[in-house]
């Protein structure tokens, strides 16, 4: 019987998994892999509508790694829209003891599903 070792960090990288990207979107960050869905804020376009990222932070093709500053140049990223959705409930309540004042307020965040299709880089596909 054999053990498989954890990588000199003592974790087992996502990276070792196949390209990936992180690109900035609606004013965060997300690591994104070819062919999974993410739910992103609402993005202006119809479902079945194909979504360009220009915004890439960082490409890892599976063997070197291309960082940008801040972006990289000839890098996207294609999304594909899936639904419009909305997310969990997150209740909001502000209370000030003593004083009989209380609000309870209730948020529901718009969110896009979209699936990655291809990330590329100078114009080739990585996946």
């Amino acid at each position: 019987m054999t053990q498989s070792s954890p990588s000199p960090s003592g974790t087992t990288s996502p990276a070792a998994t196949g390209p990936f990207a992180i690109v900035e979107a609606s004013g965060q960050q997300f690591w994104l892999q070819p062919n999974r869905y993410y739910d992103l804020d609402r993005i202006a376009a119809g479902v079945d509508d194909t979504v360009t990222l220009e915004n890439v932070l960082l490409v890892n093709d599976g063997e070197a790694t291309t960082l940008g500053q801040p972006y990289v140049s000839g890098a996207s990223v294609e999304l594909k829209v899936m639904a419009h959705r909305r997310g969990p409930k997150v209740i909001v309540y502000k209370m000030r003891p003593k004083k009989k004042t209380r609000r309870k307020n209730g948020h529901r965040q718009e969110l896009t599903r979209v699936m990655v299709q291809a990330i590329t880089l100078g114009g080739k596909p990585l996946a």
